[in-house]
């Protein structure tokens, strides 16, 4: 029998890249495991980014009343803060007490339509606007006694709010310097042509429509507005 062939051993140059190999898989094995820990330690915010602007409040909006623009910016300041709504009714103000009586180089008054031109089957409505431009507070009567609309169409008055009011009463408030209020209702026309002695009646004259052109004019607590609104029946 022969004998066995001895085993050759390794060369110098196996043993290193054999060590190479075993280094290399030996530092991803520790890469791993540091870029574990530095995305579960060091950056924390990922996770808390999206909590923290959840909870994070929005600005408080606070309801203002517009001023007019002649207002002094002393007596615009109160109003901005739990005022009320421009739009807010005339007899949501506080009634009066102690302040003068409004006179009409103080306060302006506005009447509007709810339309500039109207169909055959709609009536007009109506409403006004009333501001404080002067420095101190004042009163009025805002009250339906005191409010009144009329309708013309060139020297032809067609319609009166107070030729048929029932039960009409007064209301007595404080206006706010730099304060603008609004009715809170709308009056409605139903182009008929009013007159006292005709409220009960259901064969008024009908107002003439193919485009033709009215005027309102409004009047509150004895001050009337500078001019007249603009409208057209259909």
């Amino acid at each position: 029998m022969s004998s066995p062939t001895p085993r050759r051993r390794p060369s110098p140059a196996v043993y290193r890249r054999r060590r190479l190999v075993a280094l290399v898989l030996a530092l991803i094995v520790v890469g791993a495991i540091v870029a574990g820990i530095w995305v579960v330690v060091a950056q924390p915010w990922r996770g808390n980014a999206a909590e923290t602007s959840a909870v994070t409040p929005s600005p408080s909006v606070s309801k203002s009343v517009e001023a007019s623009p002649s207002a002094s910016a002393a007596s615009q300041a109160p109003a901005e803060e739990d005022a009320p709504d421009e739009d807010a009714a005339a007899d949501d103000a506080v009634a009066a007490d102690g302040a003068p009586a409004c006179n009409a180089g103080d306060v302006t008054v506005e009447g509007s339509t709810s339309q500039e031109s109207y169909g055959s089957d709609q009536n007009p409505e109506f409403s006004l606007t009333l501001t404080n431009t002067g420095d101190a507070d004042c009163t009025i009567n805002v009250g339906t006694s005191a409010q009144s609309f009329t309708v013309t169409s060139g020297s032809d008055t067609w319609w009166r709010s107070t030729d048929c009011q029932a039960k009409p009463s007064d209301m007595i408030v404080t206006l706010a310097a730099g304060q603008t209020v609004s009715s809170a209702e709308t009056l409605s026309w139903d182009r008929t042509r009013s007159s006292v002695d005709t409220c009960d009646s259901g064969d008024r004259p009908r107002a003439p429509g193919s485009g033709a052109s009215y005027h309102l004019a409004v009047e509150i607590g004895g001050i009337a507005a500078n001019g007249t609104t603009q409208f057209f029946l259909n």
